[in-house]
């Protein structure tokens, strides 16, 4: 069997622009296969945006972006083909609330395979139980809690073993108990399973320490590229700032109505 790419996502003079504005430019990018990565960086930076174009949701303005080695396809046919092998996490979860979470979770087996009834059955449980959803198998959404409705999600993404796991905003609602076991649980199927995990957040605290990668998205293009341990010994006043979560520094925000008034 031919080995798997070493660099599961590529960008090259990558430039994204949405409604005729330039959101991102510049993106030279290389993501490592079998890698747990942040893309970090202040909220309405584009990391979002980043996303898309790695799902083809995005055609890039300018440059190549390339998933295991293969561009990002244009056609329809080509796209359908691709996604197969990602497996999405939305920030809004996605659930559907007239199925239950097993039938959330067996929607792409039934769109993308021709496994059996029972076949499917199987995978359902198998990945319910991989984020610890094994009881709740006949719930609906509106009975979940918000981790427990991330982790249905997740069941879901995972579904069809993707290679490629993306995840946007992927603890945004969750209190800080729920965060922490949606990224152990991501860096356990990262670390079980060998798949590639690209989480974007601008939550340091609970992404940073499991991730053995890290990428920071700011003014418009990729600022850092590395380690988690070089990104936090970094000067850069920028990153230092979003680090720390100080209000002041580089990172300019709005001024107040009083402010404004003055």
């Amino acid at each position: 069997m031919p080995s798997a790419p070493a660099t599961a996502v590529s960008l090259s003079s990558v430039r994204l622009d949405r409604g005729g504005r330039t959101i991102l430019r510049d993106l030279n990018l290389a993501i490592p296969s079998g890698s747990m990565t942040t893309v970090l960086g202040p909220s309405g930076t584009g990391k979002s945006t980043l996303l898309a174009a790695m799902t083809g949701e995005l055609v890039p303005a300018a440059g190549h972006v390339q998933v295991f080695g293969h561009d990002v396809p244009r056609s329809a046919r080509g796209l359908l083909a691709m996604r197969k092998g990602l497996g999405v996490l939305l920030q809004g979860n996605g659930l559907l609330t007239d199925l239950t979470v097993a039938e959330n979770v067996a929607l792409p087996l039934q769109a993308h395979t021709r496994l059996t009834a029972s076949q499917r059955q199987q995978r359902v449980l198998e990945k319910l139980a991989a984020v610890g959803l094994a009881d709740a198998a006949d719930l609906y959404p509106r009975e979940l809690s918000g981790g427990m409705a991330r982790r249905a999600a997740l069941a879901r993404a995972i579904a069809l073993d993707p290679p490629l796991l993306l995840c946007d905003e992927p603890l945004t609602g969750l209190d800080p108990i729920a965060s922490a076991v949606i990224m152990r649980l991501l860096r356990q199927l990262n670390q079980e399973l060998g798949l590639t995990c690209i989480v974007v957040s601008h939550h340091v605290r609970e992404t940073l320490p499991m991730c053995d990668h890290a990428v920071v998205i700011a003014n418009g293009t990729v600022l850092f590229d590395g380690s988690p341990e070089a990104l936090q010994a970094s000067t850069n006043p920028l990153i230092q700032q979003f680090l720390r979560g100080d209000p002041d520094g580089p990172i300019a925000f709005a001024s107040t109505p009083t402010q404004q008034a003055a």
